[in-house]
């Protein structure tokens, strides 16, 4: 069942932390054959562009935290050496992206990972997903780890756990929205 939530009000969710403790097995993902399709690391990024990213994909998911953020916070780590942005193009326009976070010793953390709401339903998701995972592996960091919550889409955590990442902790929360939202919700 839906439930619609409108801004102002406070909800509930629960975020999951996950952790990858071994390289994954699965091999690298080829490209789903879509002509324009193109995963490009983005060099010395400005901040207005991570918001555009972090916007376009975390718009209707309530993704909001960067906004209550200092423009030096967000300078320092959008200019974080240790911190990687690669975005995904289909025709030239914004299809999703995925960011890594090596600034803890022997950790890679998927910091942000996401498709645009346009690009959703086009078999888009495991390959940028798979690709972020072997990315991510590449410096052979002790682990990975990622988070996610129940503001997400209702498939995220399934996904990580598909590829191989396992709950370590769970953590309830409220907030107020700040825009009306949508979920599906078990009766």
């Amino acid at each position: 069942m839906k439930r619609e939530y409108k801004a102002g009000e406070e909800i509930a969710y629960t975020v999951t932390y996950l952790e990858m403790t071994s390289h994954p097995k699965f091999p690298t993902p080829r490209p789903p054959s879509m002509p324009g399709l193109s995963l490009i690391r983005a060099e010395d990024p400005p901040v207005r562009w991570f918001l555009h990213l972090y916007d376009s994909v975390g718009e209707g998911l309530e993704w909001t935290d960067w906004h209550q953020k200092s423009r030096a916070e967000q300078e320092a780590f959008v200019g974080d050496p240790d911190v990687s942005m690669h975005v995904l193009f289909l025709k030239g326009w914004t299809a999703g992206f995925f960011m890594l976070d090596r600034s803890e010793r022997g950790v890679c953390d998927l910091a942000y990972f996401g498709l645009t709401p346009e690009a959703q339903g086009l078999g888009l998701g495991k390959y940028l997903l798979q690709t972020a995972i072997l990315t991510g592996w590449a410096d052979e960091p002790a682990k990975m780890t990622v988070n996610t919550c129940t503001l997400d889409g209702p498939r995220a955590l399934p996904l990580y756990q598909r590829l191989g990442f396992s709950p370590v902790r769970r953590e309830d929360l409220t907030r107020i929205l700040t825009n009306d939202f949508t979920r599906e919700e078990t009766p």
